[in-house]
């Protein structure tokens, strides 16, 4: 099942709030052979050998999983290093799992000891996942956070963010488990600060997109994100104020876009004068924000010296 996103949180009596981990989506299932599988329908088995081992060693025979693979360092979550694990060949893959090991949060039951649960509403599978966790002793394996409580769930909300949870997703209990709809809901953190705009996508005469900037802590511009699309409205207000950039520019005259796609991203580059105010999300892969952000207005009163470094949410006015 997938999610859709909303600006408001639903609250009522069949609501159950989760944490949205920010990891890769992962069905775990022991049958004949244990299987990891990607929400593309890959194979993610040999990438993550110890959760392999823990779902082939721990989880019943003929039982499915539905959940999230993550990495903690430290005290937050880490998709770099999912990233890394993805990319590796099989040798290297076994010794980042050694050295970057990483969970699956559980947060569904589909099928247990050969009894299909699909067409189980969500209260009865999320009974019989508590209880299969309740004699579970495998800690590569965690049973994700639900409640029925709003206020509980806003509180994970306001103070899982330092960690990287991106926001909550909400779910209606008396629903069935129906894979490739959209029935449950996203209330993903959004919360504006600034950006110098360095790029535009194509022409700065008429920008589809804005590349956007952040100096770090040595006085570099580094490029933090991209916008989504821009409306009409925010094409002709945006336009006056850009202005084509020389050579001396820190920005290469093309990308490879981190943004959803492997093909290269043309741009013109612009003078890095102009600040805009956007909503990115909890989501960040090295120095960017990992997911197109939304542009949310021009601010002509502030400069690119107001802007925060890297990608601090707030001036630190120290």
């Amino acid at each position: 099942m997938l999610a859709r996103a909303v600006d408001e949180l639903p609250v009522g009596e069949h609501w159950r709030y989760e944490p949205k981990w920010d990891g890769f989506r992962c069905i775990a299932a022991r049958d004949l052979r244990t299987s990891l599988s990607a929400r593309s329908g890959g194979r993610l088995d040999g990438r993550f050998a110890e959760l392999h081992d823990a779902v082939r060693l721990a989880i019943p025979p003929d039982t499915a999983l539905d959940g999230e693979i993550v990495r903690w360092s430290g005290e937050r979550l880490d998709f770099d290093a999912l990233l890394r694990r993805n990319a590796a060949d099989t040798r290297r893959a076994k010794r980042l799992a050694q050295e970057e090991p990483c969970h699956l949060v559980v947060f569904d039951l589909l099928r247990e000891k050969g009894t299909d649960l699909t067409r189980r509403p969500l209260s009865y599978r999320r009974g019989r996942l508590e209880e299969l966790f309740a004699w579970l002793v495998e800690p590569r394996l965690m049973l994700g956070w639900q409640t029925r409580d709003s206020g509980e769930a806003m509180r994970w909300y306001e103070e899982m963010a330092g960690v990287g949870v991106e926001g909550l997703i909400v779910k209606d209990e008396r629903r069935t488990y129906r894979a490739g709809r959209r029935d449950w809901l996203k209330f993903k953190r959004r919360v504006t600060t600034e950006a110098i705009v360095g790029g535009a996508v194509t022409r700065p005469d008429d920008p589809r997109m804005l590349v956007l900037g952040r100096y770090d802590d040595a006085g570099e511009l580094r490029i933090a994100g991209q916008t989504v699309e821009l409306t009409r409205e925010q094409r002709d207000e945006i336009a006056p104020r850009l202005r084509g950039a020389g050579d001396d520019h820190p920005w290469p005259s093309t990308l490879a876009s981190s943004w959803g796609t492997r093909e290269r991203l043309e741009y013109r580059r612009v003078e890095p004068t102009v600040v805009v105010e956007i909503q990115p999300d909890a989501s960040i892969t090295g120095t960017r924000w990992r997911n197109p952000v939304r542009l949310t207005r021009v601010r002509p009163d502030l400069t690119p010296g107001d802007v925060p470094l890297g990608l601090d949410l707030e001036k630190d006015s120290g």
